[in-house]
């Protein structure tokens, strides 16, 4: 399992992590999956529309933002390929939370956000049986038209 990005397109996620701070920012990654690799090509931020008093430890994307992301993969000639959304001052690790509302399939990125400063992003995949997340490695690739 493999996730190609540029690094053009990490630093327009990381960029969405610090602008949301002190809460999760989120979004949709948009790109192209060809086996067990992926490329990312474009992001789309979304709002984060959990409850204020929960926005820094969950976030959640309406299904009005859903439908906008895969209305745009197509018209683009892409897909959804993943969801994005930034851990502050936690380690960018999925929780039992993320793994509750996640599907199998997606590429899940999780950037942890310190003080203020995107630190890191890895990827994670969750198993079809909903279990277990595997970490995906990221590739930074040469930058993409979309970007």
């Amino acid at each position: 399992m493999k996730l190609q990005l540029s690094a053009e397109l990490l630093a327009q996620i990381h960029a969405h992590g610090e602008a949301a701070y002190p809460e999760e920012g989120a979004g949709f990654l948009l790109g192209k999956a060809d086996g067990e690799s992926r490329t990312g090509t474009l992001i789309l931020p979304a709002n984060n529309s959990r409850e204020d008093s929960a926005r820094q430890n969950r976030y959640q994307i309406t299904p009005q933002e859903n439908l906008k992301a895969e209305e745009l993969a197509t018209a683009r000639g892409l897909d959804v390929i993943g969801i994005f959304h930034s851990h502050p001052d936690h380690p960018n690790q999925p929780s039992d939370f993320d793994r509750e509302w996640a599907l199998p399939w997606y590429s899940y990125l999780i950037t942890s956000v310190n003080k203020g400063k995107a630190v890191e992003t890895r990827s994670w995949r969750l198993s079809d049986d909903r279990s277990k997340y595997s970490e995906e490695a990221i590739a930074i690739i040469e930058s993409t038209k979309e970007n």
